[in-house]
């Protein structure tokens, strides 16, 4: 009898765990862009969610994902990060983007007892459970979440670049190395917002800063 009764208080303990487990999604964006900072967003779903309308941002259309941002932001606990193009340049880009990511999970007003991280690396933190997933945010519904929120604010934050640069088409194109934005380079130059260590930008002389 002694040892039935463990085991149920076990269970009951290991289901109260599981039900009370606090996980976090945690994606990027910006890295292939050849301008401004990289973006990372912690993500912490409500319990009553709708999960299945939650899909990665890159499949989504511009309005379906504004309108799942403001979804997100009122049934979740959120949090963005971000890393400079001086810091990109200094210490690369995936290392740029694990700050990014760092500074999201740190903010977070509650503290995740699981973080779900997308792709293969994770950033350097200590206290934290942190766990990498490949195409995470195709799988796991908060870095989905997580992908929308980091996405929709860079975006944000590009569009108000391009009303200061003009000529560069920044709210088309988001500073990704397109026809159009390379022979804007060509015409313009390179401003303050480029990233100095991404090709081609780092093989032209021309520098208008």
């Amino acid at each position: 009898m002694g040892r039935s009764k463990k085991n149920k208080t076990e269970n009951k303990r290991l289901k109260f765990n599981s039900l009370m487990k606090i996980i976090a999604g945690v994606d990027e964006v910006g890295r292939g862009s050849l301008i401004g900072p990289v973006y990372a967003a912690a993500v912490i779903l409500n319990k009553s969610v709708n999960s299945k309308i939650l899909k990665d941002s890159k499949t989504l259309t511009k309005k379906k994902r504004e309108t799942l941002f403001k979804y997100i932001k009122k049934n979740s606990i959120w949090a963005t990060g971000k890393a400079s193009v001086k810091e990109i340049d200094k210490i690369n880009i995936l290392q740029a983007s694990l700050l990014a990511m760092k500074r999201a999970i740190k903010k977070l007003k509650k503290k995740p007892s699981q973080v779900l991280i997308d792709g293969n690396k994770i950033p350097v933190l200590k206290n934290y459970n942190l766990r990498a997933i490949i195409k995470g945010d195709r799988k796991i519904p908060s870095i989905s979440a997580a992908s929308i929120i980091a996405k929709v604010t860079r975006d944000k934050f590009i569009k108000t670049l391009a009303k200061k640069n003009k000529g560069y088409q920044w709210d088309q194109n988001f500073g990704y190395g397109t026809k159009q934005h390379l022979r804007a380079i060509k015409k313009l130059g390179v401003n303050k917002n480029h990233r100095k260590t991404f090709s081609p930008i780092s093989k032209l002389t021309k520098h208008n800063i």
